[in-house]
């Protein structure tokens, strides 16, 4: 046991925070609340668009449209595309992701790609309920493991998903420049 002085020394002890605890949710209230998460529509791409450009400060229209071709009408290929949208219709945030079966061997998995909330209606339990629904849909399509892949400096998305019961995984990721 250390001594009192030597506690002091240490400066005060601090409760460890735990990352749940980063995103409260109003009291009383079930999470993402007032949200309805369904499949894309066509009429919804412009607000994913705009999401996406609000949060990475560039406007993708070709890469979302092409995303929209892909993964829009894809679930029975194990393929989501889905947006939370508000009690007035109003998309808010999105999810994309996929059942995939050949990474290296790996047993099927879902792997979630995208999701984003609107910065102005984050720390509702929107992108909790946007997993919540990708997962139920890899949990219909015979996965019971879901992986994901993110940049290390992005702190925000990374205490999102370690707040949701996420670890790192088995595998580590490689690159290397392809230039001349």
């Amino acid at each position: 046991m250390m001594s009192k002085p030597a506690r002091a020394a240490q400066g005060p002890k601090r409760p460890k925070k735990k990352l749940a605890a980063l995103a409260p949710v109003a009291s009383g209230e079930p999470v993402g609340a007032g949200l309805n998460v369904r499949p894309v529509r066509r009429g919804d791409l412009d607000a994913v668009i705009e999401i996406d450009a609000m949060v990475t400060g560039i406007e993708k229209r070709d890469y979302w449209n092409s995303l929209y071709r892909r993964y829009a009408d894809a679930v029975a290929t194990g393929q989501h595309f889905l947006v939370a949208v508000s009690d007035d219709e109003h998309v808010v945030g999105f999810v994309i992701g996929e059942v995939r079966d050949w990474e290296f061997g790996s047993p099927p998995c879902g792997w979630v790609f995208a999701i984003d909330v609107r910065p102005d209606a984050r720390l509702g339990g929107t992108a909790t309920r946007l997993l919540q629904a990708i997962c139920a849909g890899f949990r219909r399509a015979g996965v019971s493991k879901v992986r994901t892949m993110l940049s290390r400096d992005n702190t925000l998305i990374l205490s999102f998903f370690r707040s949701q019961g996420m670890m790192i995984g088995p595998f580590i990721p490689l690159e290397m420049d392809l230039e001349s």
